[in-house]
């Protein structure tokens, strides 16, 4: 039988108990450290934006006045281009994700799929403002139209939308489906009534961020050309249009001439913020009201 030294487990105990605190107060630091960056920089978007947000601010058009301009057009557009984004990402997103859980035969292409649709997912959003801009606006000689931009942003968020459903309805149990086919279900029936209303709060929570992101991103906008001019209200997908965050990009740009445009650049990101917290707390409401549990 083997002597153990119970000094040296000892010592091996306060070693793993000493590593354990060290990473404890490594991770608290730098959570505080985020935590602090984040008071820092909505303190700053609060006291700038301090008397600029007002009735006439989100009712009023672009202007190169300061004091009359206003965000309406961008807001207009933001909508415009959801209407783009929403269904697209939902349709071919759900459709995707049925497809590779349901029907796609396990094998080195379904894994292959898989691998590029999870990559996707972490590829920098300016790349897809070049596929955009090579695919929508010069091939297919959109230009910066809404429809354009909803598609580039499209694919941007279609990855996300992908990889929550299939892990919603991976989360369906397994019986259901098997006591479906047992009463004589087809499989598209048993998809339609059974795996689709029990994955229908994780998909919606993936759709509702996803788009949430698709409206706080700026740069595939940029690349693609999407004006912040004095252009006339969006009234439909073929027209130009104008987003939130190239508005508080120009005009972030712009306070290196007029100091005002910070200030309108700072209500613009606090209304955007807004917009951000009701979309996400509509996704956390979903999932935690019309989240089955088996």
């Amino acid at each position: 039988m083997k002597y153990v030294d119970a000094t040296q487990v000892q010592k091996r105990m306060g070693s793993r108990l000493l590593t354990n605190r060290l990473a404890k107060i490594l991770f608290l630091l730098s959570t505080l450290f985020g935590l602090l960056v984040l008071i820092i920089l909505f303190y700053r978007v609060i006291a700038q934006s301090l008397g600029w947000i007002d009735f006439q601010f989100i009712t009023n058009k672009l202007s190169t006045d300061p004091e009359r301009a206003g965000i309406m057009g961008a807001i207009f557009g933001t909508l415009w281009l959801m209407v783009v984004v929403a269904p697209v990402t939902l349709f071919l997103g759900v459709g995707t994700a049925i497809y590779m859980e349901e029907y796609a035969k396990k094998g080195r292409l379904q894994s292959f799929i898989q691998t590029n649709i999870s990559n996707l997912a972490g590829v920098p959003s300016i790349v897809f403002g070049l596929l955009g801009l090579t695919i929508f606006v010069r091939a297919s000689d959109l230009g910066n139209i809404v429809l354009a931009g909803g598609l580039t942003m499209s694919l941007l968020v279609l990855p996300v939308v992908v990889v929550a459903s299939q892990e919603a309805i991976r989360a369906v149990p397994g019986f259901l489906r098997e006591a479906s086919y047992g009463m004589g279900a087809t499989k598209w029936q048993t998809i339609r009534t059974v795996v689709l209303p029990a994955s229908i709060p994780g998909i919606l929570t993936g759709v509702i961020l996803a788009i949430s992101r698709a409206i706080g991103e700026t740069a595939p906008l940029v690349v693609i050309g999407i004006p912040a001019l004095l252009i006339p209200l969006p009234d439909g997908i073929f027209d130009k249009f104008t987003v939130l965050p190239m508005q508080i990009y120009y005009w972030t740009i712009d306070s290196a001439l007029v100091d005002e445009y910070a200030n309108l650049a700072a209500a613009t990101i606090l209304i955007l913020l807004l917009v951000l917290l009701i979309m996400n707390s509509i996704a956390v409401i979903i999932r935690n009201k019309f989240q089955r549990r088996f």
